[in-house]
């Protein structure tokens, strides 16, 4: 018998390590000194241990080892377990090769540019929100502004005291010059009736978004378009959908410097 010491040398790994393989019963000792409270190992238990290093060197948890080595598991649960981490590793390998090339991107374009990128692009999940909406075409982009005081004029004879925020959502699959198919729509906390020209509607989320926020006036929005679009094509995805304008802060006056806009698009990995 070896004392846990020098049975932990002999393994490589320290006497906390076998404290804690004890307690989840992984690797028990043979025996303990009733007296003293020394643990003894056997060398017959190092091949116990070296399957445990193994298995954990795989990324399965100790939990997930603990069920592989003391209950009767089966091979084909053996091998389903072993796949699953298989897949999980495979999928983690792809999300940080993911990240490896926008790093990569993002160096590009700051050697080329000499300074930090204007637009950070993310990826969200969007959730549903109920909206009021009027949905109509427009013979420009910024004509849409005169539907959102037809919106809150709506709300408020409907009792409506509070409500979220504006948002545009432009169903054209591309830029128009005139004939934009708009809609105006903000967000509010529960349905209500609708009318005949002001739908009522629970707008839905999606499960992937590109999404950037443009913190200037609405003339900017070419610089901000190019910049979204331009990192959904080099990241592998595609748009699935109308993109979203939502008005953080917001006014009438297309120069004004302060405004606040998040721009959005559905998209799907390629």
């Amino acid at each position: 018998m070896l004392k846990i010491g020098d049975f932990s040398k002999l393994g490589e790994i320290s006497i906390k390590t076998l404290h804690h393989y004890d307690q989840m019963g992984l690797l028990t000792p043979i025996a303990i000194d009733p007296d003293s409270g020394y643990r003894y190992y056997s060398v017959k238990q190092l091949p116990r241990l070296n399957r445990i290093l193994a298995l954990k060197d795989l990324g399965l948890s100790l939990e997930q080892i603990r069920i592989l080595l003391n209950e009767n598991v089966s091979f084909e649960q053996m091998q389903g377990m072993l796949r699953l981490k298989q897949a999980e590793l495979q999928q983690n390998i792809q999300e940080q090769q993911q990240k490896l090339m926008r790093v990569s991107m993002r160096l590009n374009q700051i050697e080329k540019e000499g300074i930090m990128p204007n637009y950070d692009v993310i990826i969200k999940k969007v959730e549903p929100i109920w909206v009021v909406s009027i949905r109509e075409m427009l013979p420009s982009y910024y004509a849409i502004g005169s539907l959102y005081d037809e919106l809150e004029q709506f709300l408020r004879s409907a009792g409506v005291k509070k409500w979220g925020y504006s948002l545009g959502i432009w169903h054209d699959p591309g830029y128009k010059e005139s004939e934009v198919d708009s809609e105006a729509a903000i967000a509010i906390d529960a349905p209500i009736a609708g009318s005949d020209r002001i739908k009522v509607y629970e707008l839905p989320g999606c499960d992937l978004a590109a999404s950037l926020v443009h913190h200037g006036s609405y003339k900017g929005f070419r610089e901000a378009y190019q910049n979204l679009i331009s990192w959904i094509e080099n990241n592998g995805y595609q748009i699935i959908g109308a993109n979203r304008e939502i008005y953080l802060e917001s006014g009438p006056d297309p120069d004004n410097e302060s405004y606040v806009t998040e721009i959005m698009f559905p998209v799907q990995k390629v």
